[in-house]
């Protein structure tokens, strides 16, 4: 709705990543350069840790871009928990290879014939693996395996290992000493600051015809970053509900307060869902001065939504008017 309101191409806040959309800040420029790092090397692991929302997966689909398939045979794949076995048979399918034998010993001898393939073509294997943090350690331990493979004194096969932050603490396992030994380059992604924030704010709404409306004041990136903590998937979440309010608002223009606005529905989003998720209190929990307290507490928290809920009620009428009155107009 909003997009044609402030005559964007498309909406720039989408969740879903895309390297279109890729901002090299200076925490995204690093863990970039570890990963051409690893590309120059051609062998070992490069491994890559960042929060929730960090933009490591954008990240990843960005350099995937940027490779030259002539050189460079890349495969991109999301792990759940699997097991070693499982974690070989999906690799072996990301590389594009078709009746996979149901036998390890199978499985392993038709990667090692796909990487001398590879190899007598001038290319080498690069495997991507995303939610590292996901790997057992009978995974881990076969993604070392296939480290190990050689082709005339080369690596025909290396690894990018892309997870959360707890998967540092998982590989630091005294068992998958081995592995650490074959990591070449570690980076942990961190949050943009505020300066970077603004930019990417920007730098997304340029991508889709921005000109300038709405404009986003210095208070605005502000509050955006106060929010976000400079998390580039917090900022799309919260701008893309700040474009909504725009639209309902018929703003041209985000103060702080609107930002703030914005922020505190969806604070009160979050808490409802988790207050809902809870057990219901115990009979007697609200007995006394003190549950006493409590309840007028809830019953002015209640009336605090209840009276945001109707202002965003009149705001989304609005929007139904001018739907159908679009729809009359177009009425034969």
């Amino acid at each position: 709705m909003y997009t044609s309101f402030y005559k964007l191409r498309a909406e720039p806040f989408l969740l879903t990543p895309d390297e279109r959309f890729y901002f090299e800040s200076s925490v995204h420029s690093q863990a970039m350069a570890h990963l051409t790092y690893g590309l120059k090397r051609g062998e070992g692991f490069i491994v890559i840790t960042g929060d929730v929302g960090a933009g490591k997966t954008t990240l990843v689909k960005r350099l995937i871009a940027t490779i030259d398939p002539s050189k460079i045979v890349a495969a991109h794949v999301v792990t759940t928990l699997l097991s070693g076995h499982d974690l070989l048979r999906m690799v072996a399918a990301a590389f594009g290879l078709r009746d996979l034998p149901s036998d390890k010993s199978g499985l392993l001898l038709r990667l090692q014939e796909f990487f001398d393939a590879t190899h007598r073509e001038g290319r080498r294997a690069l495997l991507i693996v995303d939610e590292a943090q996901n790997l057992s350690e009978s995974a881990l331990e076969e993604l070392r395996m296939l480290s190990n493979f050689q082709v005339q004194n080369a690596a025909p096969f290396q690894s990018f290992l892309v997870g959360q932050p707890q998967f540092r603490r998982i590989i630091a396992n005294p068992d998958l000493e081995q592995l650490r030994q074959r990591v070449i380059a570690s980076y942990h992604l961190g949050p943009m600051n505020s300066l970077e924030t603004g930019n990417y704010v920007l730098h997304r709404l340029k991508q889709v015809g921005w000109t300038g409306d709405p404009s986003f004041p210095m208070s605005a990136i502000g509050a955006i970053h106060q929010h976000t903590a400079g998390i580039p998937r917090r900022i799309n979440t919260l701008g893309n509900r700040l474009m909504i309010l725009g639209y309902l608002d018929e703003l041209h223009a985000f103060s702080a307060d609107d930002v703030n606005r914005v922020a505190a529905d969806m604070a009160n989003e979050t808490e409802a869902a988790e207050e809902a998720s809870q057990p219901a209190a115990a009979n007697g929990a609200n007995h006394g001065p003190g549950g006493q307290q409590a309840v007028v507490t809830r019953l002015d928290d209640l009336e605090g939504r209840l009276t945001k809920q109707e202002a965003f009620t009149r705001r989304a009428g609005r929007v139904i008017q001018q739907i159908l009155n679009l729809v009359s107009s177009d009425a034969p």
